[in-house]
C-alpha cells in the first residue's frame, strides 16, 4: 500500500510540477510534508546571492492586518488561540519598535475580559484552584496556562502588571497555577491534567515575571525537568520523550483547527490547505488517509504542540537558577547540528529547517554559552530569504505561506543574532530586555 502510495504521489508531482517547485523551494508547507513523510527530508540549500533586509514596514502592516480579518474563515477556526497571536504580533512589533501602533487601552481591555476570575463554569463549581484566575484564548472560552503566560507576557510588553491588582487578581493566578502542581513536581496544562514539560516552564516563567516563585515547590520543578534530560544532551516533554529543540506554546486543539481547516479547503476543492498556495492538488484518498484518519501519525503530531522541548527545560532551568544541571557542551553539539546546509535549523535530526527554530534553538544556545557554534550570518540569511517582502510577513522556508508564528520567531531569531534596528530579546523570558530589566530592576 505504501509503495503505491508513493508512485502515485511521485507521478501526481511529476504532472503538476511539484519537482520543478522543490527545486525553487515555491512549495506549500503542508504538502512539503506530505513528500516528506515518504522521501525523507529535502533541504534547499539558499543561493548566494547579496543578504535581503528586513521589511520592518511590511511586516508592521501585515502584523496590523491580520488583527482587521476578524471574519475570515481561518481567523474564526483558531480564534480560540487569539490571546497567544496577540503575543505573537505585539512582540513582534515591540522587538521592531513599532508597538504604539496599536491601541493599548483596547488590547489591555481585550485581555481581562479573557480571564476567569471564578471556578465557575456553566453554572458548576469545577476545581476552583485550578480554574481561578486564569486566561482564556479568547473571550468566552476555557483558561488554560498557555494563555496565561501569554496575558502575563502582554500585560508585560505595555508596562501594566499592575492591573493584576497583586493582593487580588494576581493572587487568583497564583492560585491557578500553583494549584497546577503535581506532585513529582510536574505541572499540568489545567484541570484535565496533561503532563508536559511547556508548563513547567510556563508556571516557573509566569511566576517570576509576578515576582511570585516562592508560591511553587521550585525544587520539585527542576528535579522533574531533570528527569526529562536523555542521553543525548536534549530533554523531552516527559520522561523518556524524544529530545526536541523546541514546543509550540499552543494548546492540543490546533490539531483539531487544522483538521478543520484543511477539510474546508478539500470540501471547496480550493488550494491545497492555503488559500495563498501556488498550485492547486485534490486532495487523494491516500493523503486523506495520513493526514486525516491517522491522527496519531508523525505529520498531525508534528503540527500540534505534543512535541518535546529543550528551550522550555533550559528556559526553566535558566530562571530557576539552575542551569548546572544541564551537560553544556552534549546539548551544545546536539543543537548546533541543527542547523542544514541552507543556513536554517531544525527540530530534530533528519527533518527540513524552519523559520520558528531561529528562537527555539538560538535561545537555547545562548542560554548555555555556545551560540558561537552555529554559523550565524547564514542564519540571518536564511530568516531573510523566509520574508515577503512584497505583503510582509515571515514563512517557514522561502516562498511558503507566511503567518504570524512564524514572524515573530523569525524577527526573534534576528534578535538574538544582534541584527541592527532590532531590539534585544531576552532568550529565557521571551520578552524584550527593556521590558525583562523594567520588571526586575524597577523594584
Amino acid at each position: 500500500m505504501l509503495c503505491l502510495g508513493v508512485e502515485w504521489l511521485l507521478h501526481l508531482a511529476s504532472t503538476l510540477g511539484v519537482l520543478v517547485a522543490l527545486g525553487s523551494g515555491a512549495m506549500d508547507p503542508a504538502l512539503t510534508y506530505v513528500l516528506v513523510m515518504v522521501m525523507g527530508p529535502m533541504d534547499v540549500e539558499v543561493g548566494a546571492c547579496q543578504m535581503g533586509e528586513l521589511a520592518v514596514d511590511k511586516h508592521v502592516k501585515y502584523i496590523i492586518s491580520v488583527e482587521k480579518k476578524k471574519e475570515s474563515f481561518e481567523s474564526v477556526v483558531m480564534e480560540h488561540l487569539r490571546l497567544n497571536g496577540a503575543y505573537w504580533g505585539l512582540t513582534t512589533l515591540d522587538l521592531l519598535g513599532k508597538l504604539d501602533a496599536v491601541d493599548k487601552e483596547e488590547v489591555i481591555s481585550w485581555i481581562m475580559k479573557c480571564q476567569h476570575e471564578s471556578g465557575l463554569c456553566d453554572g458548576w463549581m469545577i476545581e476552583i484552584f485550578c480554574y481561578a484566575g486564569g486566561f482564556a484564548g479568547n473571550i468566552g472560552h476555557d483558561p488554560h496556562i498557555l494563555y496565561t503566560i501569554s496575558a502575563v507576557q502582554v500585560l508585560a510588553l505595555f508596562d501594566k502588571l499592575d492591573v493584576l491588582d497583586v493582593d487580588k487578581v494576581s493572587n487568583c493566578i497564583l492560585i491557578h497555577i500553583a494549584g497546577l502542581q503535581n506532585e513529582d513536581g510536574s505541572f499540568s496544562g489545567d484541570m484535565w491534567g496533561e503532563v508536559d514539560t511547556r508548563f513547567s516552564y510556563i508556571a516557573i516563567c509566569c511566576l517570576s515575571i509576578l515576582q511570585r516563585l516562592d508560591k511553587i515547590n521550585v525544587d520539585k520543578a527542576v528535579n522533574y525537568i531533570v528527569s526529562c534530560k536523555n542521553l543525548d544532551g536534549g530533554f523531552g516533554c516527559t520522561p523518556g520523550g524524544e529530545s526536541h529543540a523546541g514546543q509550540n506554546l499552543v494548546p492540543p486543539e490546533f490539531r483539531a483547527s487544522f483538521v478543520v481547516i484543511c477539510r474546508y479547503y478539500q470540501n471547496h476543492a480550493c488550494n491545497f490547505f492555503l488559500p495563498s498556495s501556488k498550485m492547486n492538488l485534490p486532495v487523494n484518498g491516500w493523503i486523506n488517509h495520513w493526514l486525516f484518519v491517522k491522527s496519531d501519525s508523525n505529520i498531525v503530531k508534528c503540527l500540534s504542540a505534543a512535541v518535546t522541548a529543550v528551550f522550555c527545560c533550559v528556559g526553566a532551568l535558566a530562571i530557576a537558577g539552575a542551569l548546572h544541571h544541564v551537560d553544556k557542551d552534549l546539548l551544545g553539539w546536539w543543537l548546533c547540528e541543527r542547523q542544514v546546509k541552507s543556513g536554517g535549523l531544525n527540530g530534530r535530526p533528519e527533518k527540513l529547517p524552519d523559520v520558528c527554530y531561529s528562537w527555539w534553538v538560538l535561545s537555547s544556545l545562548i542560554m548555555i554559552d555556545r551560540v558561537h557554534w552555529i554559523n550565524k550570518e547564514k542564519l540571518v540569511k536564511y530568516i531573510l530569504d523566509c520574508q515577503d517582502t512584497e505583503n510582509g510577513g515571515i514563512s517557514d522556508r522561502p516562498d511558503d505561506a507566511v503567518d504570524v508564528f512564524h514572524t515573530y520567531f523569525g524577527v526573534a531569531g534576528l534578535s538574538l543574532l544582534e541584527y541592527p534596528g532590532v531590539k534585544a530579546i531576552d532568550p529565557a523570558y521571551a520578552l524584550p530586555v527593556d521590558v525583562v530589566n523594567r520588571i526586575f530592576l524597577s523594584k
